[in-house]
């Protein structure tokens, strides 16, 4: 485990990026990861079984790719998103809303500690802190900056997966929403961010090309 400050961890910060960096980083695993393409894949915690089975797919063809996944380990699409790329060989990144040493949800311990063991946790927060609500917007304002693009998959109009979305506008990095998403019945979020340059993501491609030049690979032909 390791105390990192963010430039230390991710490099030179511009000054959009320093301005509501945390202070300092903790780490456990492979810090290595943050100097491959990463891309957040993100969503609400009660997703629908086919916006699951779409996070899972981003995240294969992603982790395929080379990209690292990055997500925030909370059930739903977070951990579609880190159980595909693991499956697929790829590698993930969570960043927690707790200490290191904290199990959120408990139903994610053991996935926790394979990601800890085997890819990299990421957390702003000391140890002893518990999870709470108040710590989940920060969790994801460090997720958009460690991320070098942001995929949001599925969240209600109320989410705390919203403020990552603004997040990546403020820091300028590519934001993402699934058709289905942003098609959705009753959302008025979704219209309000594309105003501000999110995109909608039909294919893995479309965010590839964002992205530092990767090996060729095979992609599902299926629409998102």
């Amino acid at each position: 485990m390791k105390t990192l400050t963010p430039e230390q961890l991710l490099g030179p910060l511009n000054a959009v990026e320093a301005k509501n960096a945390p202070r300092e980083l903790h780490c456990q695993g492979d810090l290595g990861l943050v100097r491959k393409p990463r891309v957040a894949i993100v969503g609400s915690r009660a997703a629908g079984e086919e916006a699951v089975r779409r996070a899972a797919r981003l995240s294969r063809e992603l982790s395929r790719a080379g990209v690292v996944v990055v997500s925030g380990l909370a059930e739903g699409i977070d951990t579609a998103a880190h159980r595909a790329a693991i499956e697929e060989k790829g590698w993930t990144i969570a960043v927690l809303g707790n200490a290191l040493s904290a199990f959120y949800p408990a139903e994610n311990r053991d996935l926790q500690l394979a990601i800890a063991r085997d890819h990299l946790l990421i957390s702003e927060f000391r140890e002893g802190t518990p999870p709470k609500s108040g710590n989940f917007p920060a969790r994801n304002r460090t997720m958009a900056l460690v991320s070098q693009a942001t995929v949001i998959v599925d969240a209600q109009e109320r989410s705390g997966t919203v403020s990552q979305a603004w997040e990546a506008i403020r820091l300028g990095r590519p934001l993402f929403l699934l058709r289905s998403l942003v098609e959705k019945p009753g959302l008025e979020w979704p219209k309000l961010v594309m105003q501000y340059g999110a995109d909608v993501l039909d294919s893995t491609e479309q965010l590839l090309s964002l992205l530092p030049p990767l090996e060729e690979f095979e992609l599902d032909a299926a629409a998102f």
